[in-house]
């Protein structure tokens, strides 16, 4: 998941009205439904019943935050037909920033209700809490580690990873030392913590005193679109960009923690036994261009850096590729992974964090401080068609242990856990 510092746009909460001095708080647990139904901006009346209210936060659905918000966006439109008649999805969103992340449309069990509140903002932390303090939230959950710290009800929390801690090396000590201290004070916060792998859960529990009781592991899924494309589509993509017929291909960011530095290496030594091309593709942070000087400077031939690739067309890319590369040193979870193999490419990625856990026997694969062997299994995938075809089938087999309807599933199931006592 993809995490970015800045400084915070100046925050403000649409729903919140200013109290005169004599004016009394809202009643602390009071249900939406039964006599003022819920409006917003756009929100829609809700009926008059019991009720069990489950929060979402998703003002992280924004393309600022392009993982966490491909997991709100996921997670809510696959928990949302999965509520029973006694239970309501509210959804606390940000109106104010781009977004190209897909919410639940509001309906008796959905509502949406606006709160235009940075997460990197420190008024965060009494503005949420007075705007949820006037309905009966059952359980809040936070997707997000930057997140009101001193609620009053059973919360949920989500971490995806501990790049900051793993790889200090990567990020400033400010950058680091606010992650840990942040870090710390969401775990504490919470009733229960969602790992996205056993290998993130491990993780948290090795750095922070976590019982295992606390963290579960709730691993993701690839988009439904993610599937094999018939030809046509294959080679309307590959003409859009430009790609040749024969490529290997690598999609995601270039932060420094996946490696691609290694990956230009490996390259130049299996170029010299294939005339396929390398396409290097994914948003490019222009504080981080090794990768991109090294295979200039050596005038290593057959990589195309091609950038970034529009959503629509990735399911394409993903199939008309004969292997996929993910060299990543380290790994919450690896969706690229679990979507190429759901398009039916080869894979060969990291034997490191959760991507053995995520590729299973469906991989092929290397360690990836050692760009010989990396160069190896490259060429090996290339050159071996059966076992191409081979891993390319069982990668589909994989790919269908992991959906969002099983994320949706345990996610419901850890937060109905929490209503006993509530």
């Amino acid at each position: 998941m993809q995490m970015r510092w800045q400084r915070p746009y100046s925050p403000y909460c649409a729903n919140l009205k200013k109290r005169g001095n004599g004016a009394k708080r809202p009643s602390p647990r009071r249900s939406p439904f039964p006599h003022q139904p819920l409006h917003g901006k756009t929100g829609r009346a809700l009926p008059n019943t019991a009720m069990t209210l489950f929060c979402l936060d998703a003002r992280t659905a924004t393309d600022h935050f392009p993982g966490i918000g491909r997991y709100v966006s996921n997670l809510a439109q696959a928990i949302a037909p999965k509520l029973t008649n006694g239970e309501r999805l509210l959804l606390l969103r940000d109106p104010s920033q781009p977004s190209r992340w897909q919410l639940p449309p509001q309906s008796e069990k959905v509502t949406w209700l606006d709160a235009a509140v940075s997460p990197f903002s420190l008024s965060q932390q009494w503005q949420i809490s007075r705007l949820l303090k006037q309905f009966d939230i059952t359980v809040y959950h936070s997707p997000y580690y930057l997140m009101p710290y001193r609620l009053t009800w059973p919360t949920v929390l989500t971490l995806y990873d501990l790049i900051p801690q793993k790889y200090p090396e990567y990020v400033s000590a400010r950058v680091r030392l606010l992650f840990q201290l942040t870090t710390k004070l969401a775990i504490r916060s919470s009733n229960r913590i969602i790992a996205i792998s056993e290998a993130a859960r491990q993780d948290v529990m090795a750095a922070y005193p976590v019982p295992p009781e606390k963290i579960t592991a709730v691993p993701l899924g690839p988009d439904p679109h993610f599937q094999p494309q018939p030809a046509a589509e294959i080679d309307r993509v590959r003409q859009k960009y430009g790609l040749p017929k024969r490529y290997a291909l690598y999609l995601g960011s270039n932060k420094p923690h996946k490696n691609l530095e290694r990956l230009v290496q490996a390259w130049e030594l299996a170029a010299k036994t294939t005339s396929h091309q390398l396409v290097i593709a994914g948003a490019w942070d222009d504080r981080y261009p090794q990768a991109k000087a090294l295979a200039e400077q050596k005038q290593i031939n057959g990589i195309r850096f091609l950038g970034p690739v529009d959503d629509a067309d990735l399911p394409a890319l993903y199939s008309g590729a004969q292997v996929f590369i993910f060299p990543s040193l380290y790994e919450g979870f690896g969706l690229p992974v679990i979507e190429a193999m759901a398009c039916g490419a080869a894979v060969t990625c990291s034997h490191t964090a959760s991507l053995p856990e995520v590729g299973g026997d469906a991989a092929l694969y290397f360690d990836p401080l050692n760009t010989a062997e990396m160069a190896q299994q490259i060429s090996r995938l290339l050159a071996d068609t059966p076992l191409r075809e081979e891993l390319a089938a069982n990668g589909l087999a994989q790919s269908q242990k992991f959906s969002w309807q099983e994320t949706a599933a345990a996610t419901l199931q850890i937060y109905r856990s929490l209503t006993t006592n509530h």
